[in-house]
């Protein structure tokens, strides 16, 4: 999932420091480009030391899907930017300028004054000089979000997949049908963090979110009862094997499930009004 579907105050500063260190010169899939990686790595550090600054460079950090022809920042105080800068500090080391277009870095970054002289003039320095390397605009491997879609060879007999497999729907008599994302979620090393986020337009009687094996699963069957399955329901109880726990409050239609699975196997679910941990 992109940064910038991530709300700002949602994702703590350490989580994103460790988010960046754990990407930062890895081949690992990555979803978002370098420029909006500073670019919500300084709002977040702007929302720590003053509203005003928070707002100002947001209204100042366009994302990079907004940047379309050369632009250049107006000119306008930005409130405490050294004490932004300072808080930016810890980070400085997990951003890869290089792979941030030179003509972002002269008309936007650059005036804000928050980065480092010395850090800017080395990524103007390695375009001059002639080298082999050609960096993408975004760490590790880069990601196509239209490759993450529902598998119908892995679908429940009553659920129905439609608009390219974006969208899921369940019949009336579907019972608890089960339906598996297209691409697994694996990665070398068993190292990393996958996190997700999972709309859900209209709750039935109960909706299930969660995770399966990509083996020995049957989707006819509910996942909770499986040992392969991992699931949170719409009322805020997850279940495996036959075993269930109250795990958070209930959600309803439109709710937008985060789901995280981090390596040694950790799972969690943030659902709407509840905060992360």
């Amino acid at each position: 999932m992109p940064l910038n579907n991530i709300e700002f105050g949602r994702l703590s500063f350490t989580g994103l420091k460790y988010l960046l260190s754990i990407t930062h010169e890895k081949e690992m899939g990555f979803a978002t480009p370098e420029y909006d990686v500073f670019r919500y790595s300084v709002i977040l550090a702007a929302k720590q030391v003053s509203i005003e600054a928070y707002k100002t460079l947001i209204e100042l950090l366009p994302t990079f899907k907004q940047i379309e022809n050369p632009i250049k920042i107006e000119n306008k105080l930005i409130t405490d930017n050294q004490k932004v800068a300072k808080e930016l500090e810890p980070l400085f080391n997990f951003i890869d300028f290089g792979r941030i277009k030179p003509r972002i870095l002269a008309d936007i970054i650059e005036p804000l004054e928050i980065v480092q002289v010395k850090i800017i003039f080395n990524v103007y320095r390695y375009v001059a000089l002639p080298n082999d390397s050609n960096l993408s605009n975004t760490r590790g491997r880069s990601i196509n979000e239209s490759d993450y879609v529902w598998d119908d060879s892995a679908c429940g007999s009553r659920l129905i997949i439609e608009d390219n497999g974006k969208i899921v729907q369940a019949s009336s008599d579907c019972g608890h049908q089960n339906v598996r994302a297209k691409i697994a979620l694996e990665n070398e090393g068993n190292k990393g963090i996958f996190e997700w986020d999972v709309i859900i337009e209209k709750v039935c009687h109960y909706a299930w979110v969660g995770v399966c094996a990509t083996e020995n699963l049957d989707y006819d069957k509910f996942a909770g009862d499986q040992s392969t399955g991992w699931v949170l329901d719409s009322k805020g109880r997850c279940a495996n094997s036959s075993k269930g726990i109250d795990y958070c409050p209930s959600f309803g239609d439109a709710a937008v499930m985060v789901v995280s699975l981090f390596e040694h196997s950790w799972l969690t679910w943030i659902a709407p009004g509840q905060q992360s941990t």
